[in-house]
């Protein structure tokens, strides 16, 4: 009686063991496969994602070429809807940045896109470099994902980065004007506070590998530059920013472009006709 009573035990204990197990397998963060290669903590499969994107794992050293490899986003159909380079990050402690080596790298990139109507699941495709373009070489990890459904919460803004290409006279020299602004547009969440949404968004400086490609190009994010508040009155808007590292100052032209960036992102909403910022002491030659 007793030898079945610690049978009956031990059987009670292997079944919850192995339901564990199956549920930590279940809930593996990178699919099984791949493993030995390239691991990613963020997104897990089957995750609902939303732009911005921030993709962040490890991967052996031979994935890399040049420090960086491809990250694309498709959607149901296989469309791209975005495409990212994977940077190898630093050491926390020196810096360096190591990928020449057969050992696990930190690696990390951001993703914008716009959330597809007609599809709610994608593929995330993370490739390997393969500069020699032979197919043998050629190798992938694949994480199906889930995109959020309710667009009724987003709205498109516009942010404005600077092409210097667009603002040069009949000379070639560069004007430092407005004429150099290039609006990108973004699917941010609905608020009740959209033109700080807009204004925080494009100070961090978020450009996407396509943007850049086609000469769009900015300084932010500056060092401790935030926003700190805004008011508006009677279509006069007041933006408050802090500074502490005195990052937007120093020339003419460059301080310009800053502003310029900034005031027109703010008014492209219908309510802003004129844009001031405090403290005075910011954007100064």
């Amino acid at each position: 009686m007793k030898k079945s009573f610690y049978i009956v035990i031990i059987a009670v204990v292997a079944v919850i063991l192995g339901a564990l197990f199956l549920y930590s397998n279940k809930n593996t963060i990178t699919p099984t496969g791949k493993d030995n290669l390239i691991r990613v903590t963020t997104p897990v499969a089957n995750a609902v994602v939303s732009s911005p994107l921030v993709v962040k794992g490890e991967a052996r050293g031979n994935w890399y070429f040049e420090a960086s490899f491809p990250v694309r986003l498709l959607d149901g159909e296989g469309q791209e809807l975005a495409v990212g380079i994977a940077q190898a990050q630093g050491d926390p402690a020196t810096g360096e940045v190591n990928w020449m080596t057969t050992e696990f790298v930190p690696f990390e990139t951001t993703l914008i896109f716009f959330t597809p109507t007609a599809s709610q699941i994608g593929t995330l495709v993370l490739q390997k470099d393969n500069p020699s373009g032979l197919s043998e070489h050629d190798d992938e990890l694949r994480i199906p994902v889930r995109f959020q459904t309710d667009l009724s919460q987003t709205r498109i803004i516009k942010l404005y980065y600077y092409n210097e290409s667009n603002d040069k006279d009949a000379s070639g020299n560069l004007l430092c004007s407005a004429k150099g602004l290039e609006a990108v547009e973004r699917e941010i969440p609905l608020t009740v506070t959209p033109i700080q949404d807009a204004v925080k968004l494009l100070l961090q400086g978020q450009l996407t590998f396509q943007e850049k490609n086609r000469g769009l190009d900015t300084e932010f994010p500056l060092a401790g530059f935030s926003l700190t508040g805004a008011s508006l009155n009677n279509s006069s808007l007041t933006l408050s920013f802090a500074d502490p590292e005195n990052k937007t100052t120093g020339g003419s032209c460059r301080t310009g472009i800053l502003w310029a960036q900034i005031e027109a992102t703010a008014k492209q909403f219908s309510e802003v006709s004129q844009v001031k910022f405090l403290p005075e002491e910011l954007f100064q030659p």
